[in-house]
């Protein structure tokens, strides 16, 4: 009853703060009017620039940002208790990643859709344009080279998902001939092509599919190799032949997610089944786990604030939207479903795991037991492989006790998690493209204003990353440390952007983005100089001198932001105008 309880409460929560706080933000401190033009319908080219129903775009701007970020962080920050997990992805989303989802993506709307880097150049000054584009680059580049290793992950532990995912492409591009070539419902054909999606679910799990070891190749690098030749073809396509119609189908699919797994816990708690939360409430101190604070806002990232958010936001989202009052729902509600999804990740790890956990050994484990094992300390917790595995199994126990089949379920959720990291990988592709053409629009350099070029280098670097350690397509995790930290300062770089953008227009809205900014970069920037000695005691100079450029680039934009801050207002207002 417990675990019900408070995924009830935070629901409500939820919708009541869409209403109330989203709501005074779009009409009172953003001033969103219908009326003001949009970049889609502007500057309309059929490929990056397409004018797209609220329900579409919003499906596509959810499957990319949510990927498996609000999967894996809960499911690793758990370790530290529920209490401390919940209340920062329940206060986190309402009143900081929304904002700066949807700050981000006003901003650049009202900018021809460019991007954080452009408009931050734009409202601060533009000597941090370089400077914010090393932050972007690294961010993206680490998202784009460690999900083709995520899901190559996924694949390997849930054979039966190989299938459905891959032929996700093919339906996709089949409902986007039909809705834009041949003017098909939109709605009744995502839902058949849901429902397809769903029949190759069934026929993985009688048809599993495990990767061999090709030569000296492992798994997990034949499957990052294809991976990244899909995120080049899927990031050069019109996003009208793949993108829309794919991340449509993976928000409904979302919502079939989401629906069985409410009615999991609700079947879990009435049948006897024992749903209760296990994990403790606080456990401040676990074995080998850095501190609580300020960790928690670092491990916590999608699902509560996350620098990657705004590059979707200003790199596709932005180029999408067809009337910027449709921003509130695509934007702020985005970031609040997203928070839905963690909350039910909490309940899968905390609660759903002890329904029955299988240990490597053979043996089933449940209640207390099973969480403890599961999280005996942060070694064993933090794995790429347990983190996915603690959500999965944990989301499949309460399904099955809503009656499907087990090995359904387990297919069904490693279905949704591959599913939202291949959009998640691809998005990031196609926006680092935009990136690279921004960097050089204003140079000799023109090579970069070919989609094809632009996004080969963007592919091809990320592939020199995922290979660096060999052929396992594993090199990326020699910087995921960093990443926690690249992603919480990139959103503190954005939200002062936002601030600085509500300061010129007069009043005191800019405290709804400065309080948040000031927030998570204090925490940001204490984690990293935690980092650094950490860093340094193991020798590990690339990260150390990785860590400290960020660090550095940091402090300059914060810097530049404060001189702006004070010397705008309304009176020196910064305009919406290119």
């Amino acid at each position: 009853m417990d675990a019900m309880i408070m995924m009830l409460v935070a629901f409500g929560g939820y919708i009541l703060m869409y209403r109330l706080y989203g709501r005074y933000i779009g009409k009172k401190i953003f001033a969103l009017s219908g009326a003001n033009k949009v970049p889609s319908v502007e500057m309309e080219d059929g490929v990056d620039y397409v004018p797209t129903k609220k329900e579409i775009i919003f499906g596509h701007h959810f499957t990319s940002i949510a990927g498996t970020g609000p999967i894996v962080g809960p499911a690793i920050a758990i370790i530290w208790g529920w209490v401390p997990a919940m209340i920062w992805i329940f206060v986190g989303s309402i009143m900081m990643g929304a904002v700066h989802d949807f700050g981000a993506l006003i901003l650049s709307m009202r900018n021809q859709g460019k991007s954080v880097s452009e408009i931050t150049s734009k409202y601060i000054n533009p000597r941090t344009k370089l400077f914010f584009f090393i932050v972007v680059f690294l961010d993206l580049l680490i998202i784009t080279a460690i999900f083709g290793l995520v899901i190559a992950v996924i694949f390997n532990m849930f054979p039966a998902s190989v299938l459905p995912v891959w032929l996700e492409v093919p339906i996709a591009m089949v409902l986007g001939y039909i809705i834009y070539k041949r003017g098909g419902n939109a709605m009744i054909w995502s839902i058949v092509a849901l429902i397809a999606m769903y029949v190759t679910v069934v026929i993985g799990v009688y048809a599993p599919i495990q990767m061999p070891t090709i030569g000296s190749m492992p798994p997990t690098g034949t499957w990052t190799i294809l991976l990244l030749i899909y995120a080049f073809i899927a990031s050069t396509l019109p996003v009208t032949a793949l993108l829309q119609p794919r991340d449509f189908i993976n928000s409904h699919q979302l919502i079939v997610a989401l629906a069985l797994m409410v009615v999991g816990v609700f079947a879990a708690t009435f049948s006897g089944s024992q749903l209760h939360i296990i994990a403790p409430a606080v456990q401040a101190a676990p074995d080998g786990a850095p501190p609580m604070l300020p960790f928690l806002f670092i491990t916590i990232a999608c699902g509560a604030i996350s620098g990657f958010h705004s590059l979707v936001s200003s790199g596709t989202t932005a180029k999408q939207v067809a009337n910027e009052e449709d921003a509130l729902f695509v934007g702020y509600g985005s970031m609040l479903t997203e928070a839905t999804l963690s909350t039910l990740v909490i309940v899968a790890v905390a609660a759903g795991i002890g329904l029955g956990y299988h240990t490597p050994d053979g043996a089933t484990l449940t209640g207390i037991d099973a969480w403890s094992t599961h999280y005996s300390s942060w070694a064993a917790a933090q794995g790429l492989g347990s983190k996915v595995a603690a959500f999965v199994f944990g989301a499949a126990n309460m399904i099955e006790a809503a009656g499907i089949p087990h090995s359904v379920a387990l297919a069904i959720m490693g279905v949704f998690v591959a599913s939202f990291a291949g959009t998640t990988m691809d998005t990031a592709t196609r926006i680092e493209r935009y990136a690279l053409t921004e960097l050089f629009s204003g140079t000799s350099i023109k090579i970069f204003n070919n989609k094809y070029v632009s996004t080969a280098v963007a592919v091809f670097l990320a592939g020199c990353l995922a290979f660096s350690s060999g052929g396992n397509g594993k090199g990326a995790l020699a910087l995921w440390p960093l990443f926690g930290c690249i992603n919480q300062i990139l959103a503190a770089l954005v939200l002062t952007t936002v601030t600085v953008y509500l300061k010129g227009r007069g009043g005191l809205s800019w405290l709804i983005s400065g309080i948040p900014a000031i927030f998570l970069g204090a925490m940001t920037v204490w984690a990293i100089l935690i980092n650094q000695g950490m860093y340094m005691d193991k020798g590990n100079v690339l990260l150390q001198s990785l860590n400290l450029l960020v660090l550095a680039v940091s402090i300059w934009v914060v810097g530049e932001g404060l001189l702006k801050f004070f010397k705008t207002d309304a009176s020196n207002p910064v305009t919406d105008t290119p």
